[in-house]
């Protein structure tokens, strides 16, 4: 099944049971793929968004909220901050489990040899072709600032 396919069928779960907040928080991302879909049906890329693209768009959500939640908490607004850990812990159910340091050095390692880019220098090059080969590859299961972190350690040698 489709992750699309199964954010429908467990809206229409959350709507039968009267879960109200799990149901809003699947609205929310539902609109935003359907909003994803137009905006690549505008540019001429396409129409329907695969897993991978449904993945990156639930990661852009959680990055949000995240980044809401840290605003929230400086400006002593816990009851909102609050409100997006909730709908964070919501979207997190449809992403993939999180891959661990030495995965994500493990798949940085494979990307490496796949390219053939050179360690022991940090070329701005390389390291564009390398998020270009990762990105897809750990899309959801990692964060993607600390990728980019651990692919600059491991080129810089």
């Amino acid at each position: 099944m489709s992750l699309k396919q199964r954010l429908i069928d467990d809206m229409k779960t959350a709507m039968k049971a009267g879960d109200k907040h799990s149901l809003g928080v699947i609205r929310l991302v539902n609109a935003a793929i359907k909003q994803k879909e137009v905006d690549e049906r505008a540019s001429g890329q396409g129409g329907e968004l695969d897993d991978a693209a449904v993945l990156a768009v639930l990661d852009k959500m959680v990055k949000q909220r995240r980044d809401s939640v840290s605003q929230y908490e400086a400006a002593g607004r816990e009851d909102l901050a609050r409100v997006e850990r909730d709908e964070i812990e919501v979207i997190e159910r449809y992403l993939p489990a999180k891959l661990g340091e030495a995965e994500i050095a493990a798949a940085i390692d494979a990307a490496i040899a796949q390219i053939g880019a050179a360690t022991g220098k940090t070329s701005p090059a390389d390291m564009g072709k390398l998020m270009g080969v990762l990105k897809p590859q750990l899309a959801g299961q990692a964060d993607m600032g600390l990728v980019s972190k651990l692919v600059k350690q491991r080129l810089a040698g």
